[in-house]
C-alpha cells in the first residue's frame, strides 16, 4: 500500500475519547467517516450552517408530514388514546 493515507488512530481516539466523550465501544463502532462528521470535518455546507432552529424543524415538518399509511391497528389507536394522544 505504498502511497495509501494511514489512519492516526493515537489521534482519533484522543479526540473520540477524550474531546467528544465517547466510550471504547462507541468509538469502535463508528466508522473513520463517522468520527470525522463528529469532529465537524466534511460535513456538507447545510450540516455547517448550525443548529436546526424553530423554522427549519416547520421547513422539515411541511416537506416531510407525518401521514398514516394505511389502516390504523387499534390496538395503536387504543393505546395512543389511554396515553392522552390522539392517533
Amino acid at each position: 500500500m505504498s502511497g495509501a493515507r494511514r489512519l492516526d488512530w493515537p489521534g482519533l481516539m484522543r479526540l473520540g475519547l477524550g474531546r467528544l466523550g465517547l466510550r471504547p465501544a462507541e468509538f469502535w463502532a463508528l466508522t473513520p467517516a463517522e468520527l470525522l462528521l463528529m469532529l465537524g470535518q466534511g460535513a456538507p455546507p447545510s450540516a455547517q450552517a448550525g443548529p436546526l432552529d424553530a423554522a427549519g424543524l416547520a421547513a422539515l415538518a411541511a416537506r416531510f408530514p407525518d401521514k398514516v399509511k394505511g389502516p390504523v391497528d387499534e390496538r395503536y389507536r387504543e393505546r395512543d388514546a389511554g396515553a392522552g394522544g390522539e392517533p
